[in-house]
This record gives structure tokens, C-alpha cells and sequence, in this order.
């Protein structure tokens, strides 16, 4: 809801849990895997020279992985405000996305 990045992508497991790592092992893979899809498909979609990974795991209590289109390092630094995109951009942006999954 509030990107560090326009393009920047919450992937969330079907199976609710807090912590990355206690996922089975055969969630975990699939999870990752998608995760790469997802990646692949933003590298299409937004201009950028690669796509960011980050798992935190602190600021909300499920796991997650951040995939961020990035041009510098900066644009994946979690401490910068949050960007506020209009809907209707949000939403060109996960049509964009979404056409190349």
C-alpha cells in the first residue's frame, strides 16, 4: 500500500506464518519461486536495473519478502518515507506487472 518504489512488491505465503524460516521446506521452495516469477515479471515492467530482495520480518508478524525495482542503492533503504501513489497508478503499475506472470 505504501511502496518504497513504484513497482515495489509484497510477496505473502498462503500459509500464515511469522517467521520466513518455518515455512516447511517445500513451502519455502515454492515461495521462492514465485517470488523469482514475480521479480522477473517487475524487471519488465518498471524501468530498472534490477529488482531487490529484502525479508525483514519485524514490522508486521507474517512472513514476506519486499521485491524493490531498484536504479541505486538508495532506492531500497526502508528507513526513507513511503511513497503515496494515486490508485489509479498503483494499479497500472500491478496490470504492468501482472501481464508478464
Amino acid at each position: 500500500i505504501n511502496p518504497i518504489t513504484p513497482g515495489h512488491v509484497l510477496v505473502i505465503p498462503k500459509q500464515e506464518t511469522d517467521y520466513i524460516f518455518d515455512l516447511d521446506a517445500e513451502l519455502y521452495r515454492e515461495f521462492w519461486d514465485f517470488a523469482a516469477q514475480i521479480a522477473r515479471a517487475i524487471k519488465q515492467a518498471v524501468p530498472c536495473i534490477k529488482v531487490g530482495i529484502a525479508v525483514i520480518g519485524l514490522e508486521v508478524p507474517h512472513a514476506h519478502i519486499h521485491l524493490v525495482p531498484m536504479n541505486t542503492m538508495g532506492d531500497i533503504d526502508f528507513t526513507k518515507e513511503k511513497l503515496s501513489l494515486p490508485k489509479e497508478q498503483m494499479q497500472d503499475l500491478a496490470a504492468r506487472i501482472a501481464q508478464f506472470v
